[in-house]
């Protein structure tokens, strides 16, 4: 049973998400200050006893989903931002929802790149790009990248439903 101070952790995920997403929408930058506030609020929770993360279940949930967010990152696939933004994720979650939230999030991530790829005329051109990167051991992964490919999509969105699934207790 939710307790009180568990809602003010999942409408803080959920409103700290929706911004996230309405600003990488628009702006394609999920802004510092944003992700900042957001770390600083799951580990003041954690200090205060909101919630039910220790401070060092708050730390860990920030080591975990930055550490799970970075390669994605090395490799191109997602922006500092997001790694930022699925780090502050974990400050509030802590480190086992983290790891459920990233699971959620590729998923969510996933189904919002199939859908903007329909939307742009391109599925079948991605899901070939996609299979040759993964068939090449990322060797194409600069020619997805590239500009003219088409291929960015804010990722924001993701990570918010992605988060707010994880903190709602959704097991896999």
């Amino acid at each position: 049973m939710a307790t009180p101070s568990d809602l003010i952790v999942l409408t803080t995920i959920a409103g700290g998400g929706l911004a996230a997403a309405a600003i990488d929408v628009r702006t394609r930058r999920v802004p510092n200050l944003l992700t900042a506030s957001l770390a600083t609020a799951g580990v003041a929770f954690a200090v205060a006893g909101i919630g039910r993360l220790t401070i060092a279940g708050s730390i860990a949930g920030i080591a975990i989903g930055f550490g799970l967010m970075l390669p994605g990152h090395l490799f191109g696939a997602t922006g500092a931002g997001d790694v930022k933004l699925f780090a502050a994720a974990g400050a509030l979650l802590g480190p086992a929802a983290t790891a459920a939230a990233f699971i959620y999030t590729a998923l969510a991530g996933g189904a919002l790149a199939i859908a903007i790829a329909c939307r742009r005329g391109r599925l079948q051109r991605t899901v070939h790009s996609a299979a040759r990167l993964v068939a090449s051991g990322a060797a194409n992964a600069g020619e997805i990248e590239a500009v003219t490919e088409n291929n960015r999509f804010p990722y924001a969105p993701a990570i918010a439903v992605g988060a707010v699934i994880a903190a709602l207790g959704v097991t896999l």
